[in-house]
C-alpha cells in the first residue's frame, strides 16, 4: 500500500486514462503489455462514471476507480479532500483545494494536461472544462481517436515538455488516451470495419507499445508515481448493448495499476 504522504512532494506523479479500456480486455493482453504490466497485473476495479466525463470529474476530485470487492478497509483512498468530518486513511493524502489538481498546484506541482478525447479538445464551452483543471493543457488532431498514432503523438508532446522541464519542479502529468476508444478497428490488419474485442486487444499493445519511452523519461527525473487505469468499458453487444453511458458489467469494470517508476 502507497503511503501518498510520502509520495506528494518527493515524486512526479503521473496518471493516464485509457479511455474506454475494458477490464476483461486488459486481461486477455495482460502478458503483452511490458510496460503498463512490467512489475504486476491488473487490478479488478469499478469506475464511479460510465463515460469519460462523468469518471473524470470523480478522478479530479480525488475518487479514482474502487477496487471490486466488498472489503471495505481495502478500499483505501490515495487522495481525499479536508474537512469532510469522514475518517480517513493514515496514508491518503488530503487536500485542501475544490479538486485534485488544484490541490497539487498548492503543494507546488506544476499541472499539465495532454487531452486525447472529444472532452479533451478545447473546442466548445463544454469541452473546455476538464483541461481547465490544469495550469496548462494541451490538445491536438493528432491526438484524436482518429489518428492510428495517436499515442505516439502525445508521448512525443510529453517528451517535449519533460525535456525542458525544471529537474528540481515536481510535476503531475496527466495523459487521457485515446487510442483505444473507437473507431480502433484500424489497428486490426485486413481492413475490419467493427470495433471489437480483438480490436481493443489491438490498440492496447500498440498503447503499451508507445509508453517505454515516456516511462524512461520519467525514470531520468527521478522517481514517479504512475496511475494507469481506464474511465469505463464500452460493450460490443452484450445482452444487445453496444457503447458505453450505461449500467453493464462490461463499463463498470475497468482495470487499474499504481507503481513506482525509477
Amino acid at each position: 500500500m502507497i503511503d501518498m504522504n510520502q509520495i506528494v512532494g518527493s515524486h512526479d506523479i503521473v496518471m493516464i486514462t485509457l479511455d474506454t479500456l475494458r477490464y476483461d480486455v486488459a486481461k486477455l493482453e495482460e502478458s503483452n503489455c511490458r510496460n503498463l504490466c512490467a512489475d504486476g497485473p491488473w487490478e479488478k476495479r469499478h469506475t464511479p462514471g460510465s463515460f469519460t466525463y462523468a469518471a473524470h470529474h470523480a478522478f479530479f476530485g480525488g475518487f479514482l476507480p474502487t477496487p471490486a470487492n466488498t472489503d471495505k478497509a481495502s478500499h483505501v483512498r490515495l487522495f481525499h479532500t479536508k474537512n469532510t468530518g469522514l475518517k480517513t486513511h493514515p496514508y491518503t493524502w488530503q487536500f485542501d483545494a475544490p479538486d485534485l489538481v488544484s490541490g497539487l498546484a498548492e503543494e507546488g506541482y506544476r499541472t499539465i494536461c495532454i487531452g486525447g478525447v472529444i472532452f479533451f479538445t478545447k473546442k466548445n464551452k463544454l469541452a473546455k472544462v476538464l483541461p481547465g483543471y490544469f495550469q496548462e493543457s494541451y490538445w491536438r488532431m493528432n491526438f484524436g481517436v482518429t489518428n492510428p498514432r495517436s499515442t505516439e503523438h502525445q508521448v512525443n508532446h510529453a517528451l517535449k515538455l519533460l525535456e525542458k522541464a525544471d529537474i528540481n519542479e515536481r510535476l503531475f502529468l496527466f495523459l487521457n488516451i485515446s487510442a483505444i476508444h473507437g473507431p480502433n478497428h484500424y489497428f486490426l490488419p485486413g481492413g475490419s470495419r467493427k470495433d471489437s474485442i480483438e480490436s481493443q486487444r489491438a490498440a492496447l499493445r500498440y498503447v503499451d507499445s508507445q509508453l517505454g519511452i515516456l516511462f524512461d523519461a520519467l525514470r531520468s527525473r527521478g522517481k514517479t508515481l504512475c496511475l494507469a487505469f481506464s474511465d469505463h468499458g464500452t460493450a460490443y453487444g452484450e445482452d444487445g448493448y453496444d457503447g458505453h453511458r450505461l449500467a453493464h458489467e462490461v463499463v463498470w469494470n475497468v482495470p487499474y495499476r499504481e507503481f513506482i517508476i525509477e
